[in-house]
């Protein structure tokens, strides 16, 4: 037999929506220039560190000739900073093309900028479905409105 006051707290996710002003495109654009220039800058660190290793194995090859294992390392460490150089060469065209989509954002346009979680309390009874769907909206910081049932 069930308890008819039976009740559970179940964690949902809430979409954060916002409501794009001069503001926010301001500030979403200085974040993802900040992250390209910090992509700019490991690029740049792992072809440093990437040469300087290339060059110490060259360098030992003047005094000994290289063998299979050198020339075996020596083409290891240049597939391990070609891979880890398409990583980050891949998040920076994805950062670059997200600047270019918040560039073109139309003022007043309402996007979903993430998700957060929250909990609640659901009964016997209770639209799961209206339970779990949760925004809230906010324009330059400050909560518009919350959707859906608290």
């Amino acid at each position: 037999m069930t308890d008819p006051q039976a009740s559970l707290l179940l964690k949902r996710p809430v979409t954060l929506k916002v409501i794009v002003t001069d503001r926010w495109k301001e500030e979403a654009q200085e974040q993802l220039q900040a992250q390209i220039s910090q992509l700019d800058g490991q690029l740049q660190q792992l072809d440093r560190q990437g040469q300087r290793a290339i060059t110490e194995i060259q360098r030992q090859s003047i005094i000994q000739p290289l063998d299979l294992q050198a020339k075996q390392q020596l083409e290891s460490i240049q597939a391990q900073v070609n891979q880890q150089r398409s990583q980050l060469l891949e998040r920076k065209n994805q950062t670059l093309q997200q600047l270019q989509q918040v560039q073109i954002l139309e003022l007043e346009q309402e996007i979903a900028q993430g998700q957060m979680e929250s909990y609640c309390r659901i009964d016997v009874g209770d639209n799961l479905i209206n339970k779990l769907n949760l925004e809230v909206v906010v324009r330059d910081g400050v909560v518009l409105e919350i959707r859906g049932e608290v």
